[in-house]
């Protein structure tokens, strides 16, 4: 009996086990904590062990079932043994029995009460666990395609309604998933693609008619079946790696890497790698082999040679399915991997002797080139060349630099060479790399090489021995005396020539030179204060030549350090200052003294006040602040402001001392409390004294009186010449007088000028049409005019008054006459006058013509009466 329930339990366990790990197998999880490998060379079988599965907690009880890990593991074997199923089936048929096989019924979980005794005490049945639902992913229907049937125990006693809810069902990606509401048929509706969802979880409800909830909801799992359906990527498809040549087998190049979108813990995912290919075949076709797993490529065999192949092209192969060439899916990509030069291979020279020939005393001259063959890597430190001078320059008179673009040593002069002294060298050279040879790697007898250089010679300049040469002499020396004698040597000891002299540079012209033995001569007094003296020394510059060809000269530079003698005088300072009036305790004046010598010749100073003129004891007195300074002040306590000189005599400290005597220039001025000179103290300090300033303001005030007095006669004058009474009226006056127009006259009239009034009118309508009444005297009459009314033989002296009057009323009452400033008629006199011709008048004495009556006409008549009033003196 217990054997007939373990069988029955074992039978039950097996179908859900089966369920179980197929999904999870299939679905790339690892069977509840088990290692799975149900999937081998794409044949599945449950042959794992099942301990793990079963006894994890969450698994470990299915209803009241409890499993010890022999239990389990017997189970793994019953399932693939016990009962004759075949465990080795091709995935594809496996999937399709899946996917064909009837559709599993699922109830929802129900609480069972089980009696345990008589007291009534019932205990509770655990529900069962939902198993998943498997879906393999690509599936090509038809659809909608079944998977599960979700059922009620209530629904013989209750209408029942079912529904699913979740991702995939009426949460996107809604419509992948639905349920027939009555039937509670669940279904697929399109194809699953893994590689975007793996996995869905969906929850059934039940409800009655009204919508009431009849069964508690229940979860459903779904997975998604791998398929093998994703080709292997590479990530890059040229993939860049380098070894060094030489290396030994087993050395690591690079790693390729492919991933597969399907899952990794399925074969479906699991890749490998191969070579395929390798290009060239140099020393041997297979010099490299790859990880199958990690796709490390690494070296097999040792010959890897820089100078023989420097690069191999690599086919690398990556498929899945754990490599099976037959189910799996592959693709390619390209390793190219470098070889890395050492320094395999020490330069060679080209020849084992070189020569060359430079001329004498020149420098940075390349004497000849060394070529070198070096079959590493140009331009690397394995290739570029190092070359030495191991004997035959003891002096270092040469040097080897490397040209970087050809990789020749180029045999330089630094150090400039005398064809006297050495006429030939022998040099012994050595080449080597910047980098160290690999090692094993033995340097050849070749990079040894012999240089023969010849030195050419030439016409030396002379050379002064001693240059710059400097002497000491005291300053003042008188001219013609002889200071040294600078000569030059010739070094072209092999060739008689003559030397000549010349000068160069003399700044200040006080030297000369011996054109023929160098001897120098002073042509002036040398005076170490001069400009031209720096820091005590004079420089003059001599040029020497031989009579060589080419000629050939040399500079040389003498340098005269002159000797201070007590030659100036000292000189005060300031030689300006200013004081005030009135003794103060503050107002004094600091003094020095400047002396162009040197010491000891200047400081310290002595300062005293001459005898003479005694105003200058009197008034001022001078003390002694320190060797250098000394202080002036007033001895008196007010002195007049004014500008003092101030003879000071100043003496140095020279043996003998010199003395000058200096004159300070002191302005003495009234000052403010502060001390400082005020406005009017500025201007008295500046020279003038008080009656000089009083003469100035009498003078400023006589000028202003006269130009007072004359504006005052101006205006007088122009007051008589407005008042006096004229026989015509200055603005009626009508002659061609100045007339005034800065007046702004009388009106619209006199501002619109007509100037039609300037000239002949050739219209005399406006004249014609005039209205009667008195007319203007200066137009020109058209019409016929009235004759003057006769006049008496003896005018009165009022008739012309009357006859300018009436020509000024006629004016202002005409409307239409020109302004005062137009153009006047002067050359019309009019027609009808009552005057009689001018010819009628008898200039003869006879005695019968009274002109005494011009008299009365006033001043302008005066002249006429004159000449026809002058009685009977004739």
């Amino acid at each position: 009996m217990i054997k007939k329930k373990q069988r029955q339990k074992g039978a039950l366990l097996f179908d859900l086990m089966t369920e179980l790990c197929l999904g999870k197998v299939l679905h790339g999880r690892t069977g509840m904590g088990g290692k799975h490998v149900c999937l081998q060379k794409s044949v599945l079988g449950c042959r794992q062990s099942t301990a793990a599965l079963w006894t994890k907690p969450s698994y470990a009880a299915w209803g009241e079932i409890s499993l010890s890990e022999a239990e389990a593991e017997d189970l793994g074997r019953l399932r693939c043994h016990a009962k004759g199923r075949n465990c080795d089936i091709g995935i594809e048929e496996m999937l399709s029995r899946v996917w064909d096989s009837p559709p599993r019924v699922i109830k929802f979980l129900r609480k069972h009460q089980r009696g345990s005794s008589a007291n009534g005490l019932r205990r509770q049945k655990r529900d069962w666990v939902i198993p998943p639902i498997n879906v393999p992913e690509n599936s090509r229907g038809p659809f909608p395609h079944m998977l599960v049937r979700i059922r009620s125990d209530q629904d013989k006693d209750v209408g029942i309604r079912y529904s699913i809810t979740g991702a995939g069902a009426d949460q996107p990606p809604s419509g992948i998933y639905n349920i027939d509401p009555i039937s509670g048929n669940m279904f697929v509706t399109q194809p699953l693609d893994r590689e975007e969802r793996a996995s869905f979880h969906l929850r059934a409800h039940a409800v009655d008619m009204n919508g009431n909830q009849v069964e508690n909801p229940i979860d459903l799992y779904i997975y998604v079946i791998d398929m093998n359906d994703n080709r292997p990527e590479f990530q890059n498809q040229v993939y860049n790696g380098s070894v060094a040549e030489g290396s030994k087998p087993g050395s690591s190049v690079m790693q390729v890497t492919a991933t597969d979108s399907d899952d990794s813990t399925t074969a479906n995912g699991m890749v490998r790698y191969r070579i395929l290919s390798q290009s060239p075949h140099s020393p041997i076709p297979n010099m490299f082999t790859i990880n199958s797993e990690t796709g490390d490529i690494v070296t097999v065999a040792a010959g890897l040679d820089r100078e023989k192949v420097s690069q191999y092209t690599i086919i690398v192969q990556a498929t899945d399915m754990e490599g099976n060439l037959n189910f799996g899916l592959s693709n390619t990509a390209t390793a190219l991997i470098s070889i890395t030069d050492i320094n395999d291979n020490p330069p060679e020279l080209t020849v084992r002797t070189f020569s060359g020939e430079v001329p004498e005393n020149k420098v940075n001259v390349v004497v000849t080139n060394l070529t070198v063959v070096d079959r590493d890597q140009p331009h690397s430190p394995n290739w570029n060349a190092v070359y030495r001078i191991v004997s035959g320059d003891p002096s270092g008179h040469f040097t080897i630099r490397t040209n970087p673009i050809t990789n020749e040593g180029m045999v330089t002069v630094v150090k400039p060479v005398d064809f006297e002294m050495n006429r030939a060298f022998m040099l012994t050279v050595v080449v080597s790399n910047q980098a160290h040879l690999a090692s094993g790697i033995q340097s050849s007898l070749q990079s040894t090489a012999g240089v023969t250089i010849s030195v050419q010679d030439v016409n030396e300049p002379p050379v002064f021995p001693v240059n710059p040469k400097m002497i000491r002499f005291e300053e003042g020396v008188p001219a013609g005396t002889t200071l040294t004698v600078f000569a030059a040597q010739d070094p072209d000891h092999f060739i008689h020539q003559t030397v000549r002299y010349s000068k160069l540079s003399d700044p200040a012209n006080w030297l000369k030179i011996n054109r023929t033995n160098g001897q120098i001569t002073t042509m002036a007094l040398l005076d170490r204060e001069s400009i031209y003296v720096k820091n005590n020394v004079y420089e003059a510059t001599f040029l020497a030549f031989d009579n060589g060809s080419p000629q050939a000269s040399g500079t040389g530079t003498l340098q005269i350090y002159l000797i201070d003698v007590n030659d100036n005088a000292p000189v005060l300072i300031p030689r300006e200052a200013q004081v005030c009036e009135r003794a103060r305790p503050n107002s004094r004046i600091n003094i020095t003294a400047s002396d162009a010598d040197a010491d000891p010749n200047i400081g310290p100073f002595v300062f005293e006040l001459p005898s003479f003129p005694a105003s200058v004891r009197r008034n001022w007195t001078i003390s002694r602040l320190s060797g250098d300074y000394a202080q002036l002040r007033l001895r008196i306590p007010y002195l007049e402001a004014s500008v003092y000189e101030i003879p000071i005599i100043v003496s140095d400290s020279g043996n003998p001392p010199l003395s000058n005597r200096s004159v300070i220039r002191v302005k003495v001025c009234p000052c403010d409390d502060n001390g400082d000179c005020s406005a009017t103290g500025a201007v008295a300090a500046a020279g003038l004294g008080t009656g000089a300033i009083i003469s100035i303001l009498i003078c400023i005030i006589i000028l202003l009186s006269m130009v007072l007095l004359f504006v005052v006669w101006i205006k007088r004058r122009e007051k008589e010449r407005q008042t006096k009474q004229l026989l015509i009226d200055p603005e009626d006056d009508v002659r061609d007088n100045i007339l005034k127009y800065d007046e702004e006259g009388g009106g619209e009239e006199d501002q619109d000028y007509d100037l039609s009034q300037l000239q002949q009118p050739e219209s005399l309508d406006h004249i014609i049409n005039k209205p009667t009444g008195v007319r203007r005297v200066d137009e020109r009459p058209v019409i016929a005019e009235s004759q003057y009314p006769v006049r008496p033989s003896l005018p009165h002296p009022g008739d012309i008054g009357d006859f300018i009057n009436d020509g000024l009323r006629a004016a202002d009452n005409d409307p239409t006459a020109p302004p005062y400033d137009s153009l006047l008629v002067f050359d019309y006199e009019g027609s009808g006058s009552t005057a009689g011709s001018v010819s009628s008048l008898n200039s003869s004495s006879t005695g019968d013509q009274d002109y005494d009556y011009l008299n009365d006409w006033g001043p302008r008549f005066k002249k006429l009466a004159d000449l026809y009033g002058g009685g009977d003196d004739d």
